[in-house]
């Protein structure tokens, strides 16, 4: 070594993720226009042409916004990880942070991207250029698209539970109106 040159560090630093030092995922964890490009770009693929796209029946909305976030992990920059709360509006949490887990788009998601593994061992990208450009697509609208506050995305996520399989540990969503109705009799 050179005099004064720092010593090579002994392995060097892979891409991490740092977490914040609460559990609940707040919108100061989030960077919106990130999350509002995933959202814009599901939308504009819209669930049939997504479906078609990827060549895998039964693909709903929910699970095309679903696969927008895991595509950016999938084909995303170490950069792009800086706010790691976002990716648990992928699929929720099994403790209802930030909602119960939706467990068809759950289920859907992970036949997308088993599928998509699968065909491309075969030497079948179609799938994985589907997420690629899926990810580019996020990443070319975040720059101008808006859309609702981390609050209204998550109330949403929590009336539409019950009808996408919604599970915790405290077992299974009921519908909303099932939920207020509980809380009246508490009264």
């Amino acid at each position: 070594l050179e005099p004064g040159a720092a010593p090579a560090p002994a392995q060097p630093l892979l891409p991490h993720l740092v977490m914040p030092a609460h559990h609940d995922v707040r919108e100061s964890d989030v960077v919106m226009h990130r999350l509002h490009g995933n959202m814009a770009a599901a939308a504009e693929r819209g669930p049939a042409d997504f479906a078609e796209l990827l060549l895998v029946p039964g693909v709903g909305a929910r699970t095309v916004r679903a696969l927008a976030l895991v595509a950016e992990v999938v084909h995303g920059a170490p950069c792009r990880f800086s706010d790691p709360g976002r990716f648990s509006l992928a699929h929720g949490g099994k403790d209802r942070h930030p909602f119960p887990v939706p467990l068809k788009v759950y289920d859907e998601t992970i036949g997308v991207l088993k599928s998509a593994v699968q065909k491309a061992r075969l030497g079948r990208e179609e799938e994985i250029g589907a997420l690629r450009r899926l990810d580019d697509q996020s990443r070319q609208v975040e720059r101008y698209v808006t859309g609702p506050s981390l609050k209204e995305i998550v109330a949403g996520e929590f009336d539409q539970s019950h009808l996408l399989g919604g599970r915790s540990v405290f077992g299974w969503e009921p519908p909303p109106d099932e939920v207020t109705a509980g809380q009246n009799k508490k009264a």
